[in-house]
Parts: structure tokens; sequence; C-alpha cells
């Protein structure tokens, strides 16, 4: 089973921050649902900037959107990220020295909310902020599957993908990553 920690059901009106249970394939439905919204995103020149599982929404019916665009800035030729923004356990390399950010920088932090909503764990953890970007710009991924054995290769390959350290390793746009998915 796989988690995702605080969902959000707008349309029912329950708030929880438990943790609650997903089979692997609801996790890559909610997963393409969400990058399809990135993609939207994306493709109206937005960065989100701050992607984790607490700003996703799911309603009863199981439709997905992503929420707290508050720091999301506009993609032109020059954003440079002046301040480091973003939640540290989900900030791409370059967010947390302050680098370009584009796109990429998002589809990072998608794919360490697969890692989180599948293991139920998240990748870097630490005693301070410092150390926890510091992991996300020097440390090795954790491999998924050893919290969860049985994770098709497809879905780690995806994570591993994701969450390359280098910008253009990564999935170069969105819609390469629905069609993994």
């Amino acid at each position: 089973r796989c988690y995702l920690q605080y969902v959000l059901f707008a349309s029912c009106n329950i708030y929880t921050t438990d943790k609650i249970s997903l089979t692997k394939e609801e996790v890559v439905d909610i997963m393409i649902q969400l990058t399809d919204g990135m993609s939207a995103a994306h493709d109206s020149y937005i960065i989100h900037r701050d992607i984790k599982p607490q700003n996703i929404i799911i309603s009863k019916e199981g439709k997905v959107k992503v929420t707290d665009f508050g720091i999301a800035r506009a993609a032109t030729s020059n954003t440079i990220n002046s301040a480091v923004m973003g939640s540290v356990h989900y900030i791409s390399p370059e967010q947390a020295r302050g680098g370009y950010i584009d796109e990429k920088s998002d589809i990072y932090s998608l794919g360490i909310s697969l890692f989180e909503m599948i293991t139920g764990k998240l990748p870097f953890e630490g005693d301070s902020t410092v150390q926890i970007a510091l992991a996300h710009i020097q440390e090795e991924m954790p491999n998924p599957r050893i919290y969860v054995p049985s994770l098709p290769i497809s879905v780690t390959k995806i994570i591993e993908k994701c969450t390359q350290k280098k910008a253009d390793r990564r999935y170069l746009k969105v819609s390469s990553l629905i069609a993994d998915l």
C-alpha cells in the first residue's frame, strides 16, 4: 500500500492530516492528474515552485487539483530564484542553491512527492532545513524499492528520472512524464 499525507477532500469538506493508504495504481492515477494540471500551468509559463502532497486537493470523486500557487512565478528566460523558497523536503537542487528555476524544478518536486506517496517516507531527513537542502544537492536518492520491494521497476525509473540532481537529466517537459506514467 502507498500513502498520501495531508489530503484535503474539498467537495465533502473533510480535512485530514492522517496518512491515507493508497494502491500503486491510485498513486499513478493521482500523479497523472497532478502532472496534467502542472502541464497546464507550464503551458501558461507558470512555475509552481512548491509542489508537495500538502498542496494536492482530491475530491471524494477522485479529481486531483494543484493548490497554493503562492510562490509561483512566471517562467521567463531569467527566472532566477532570488530567495530559496519552497518546502525544503521537496525542493530541487537548483532551488536549494538559489539558481535558475524552470519546469524541471517542478518535475523534481513531483518526483519527490511520488517517492513519498509510494513509500510513505521522505527521501531526505535532517536536523535542520540546511541539512535537508544539502542532501537534495549532494546525496543520492534512496531506491524506493528498499521500502516497497514490489514496486514495479517502471515506477522506480520514473522517480529516478524526475529526481536527477542535474536538471537537464530530468524529464524536459511534464508531458514526457505523463506519457511514462
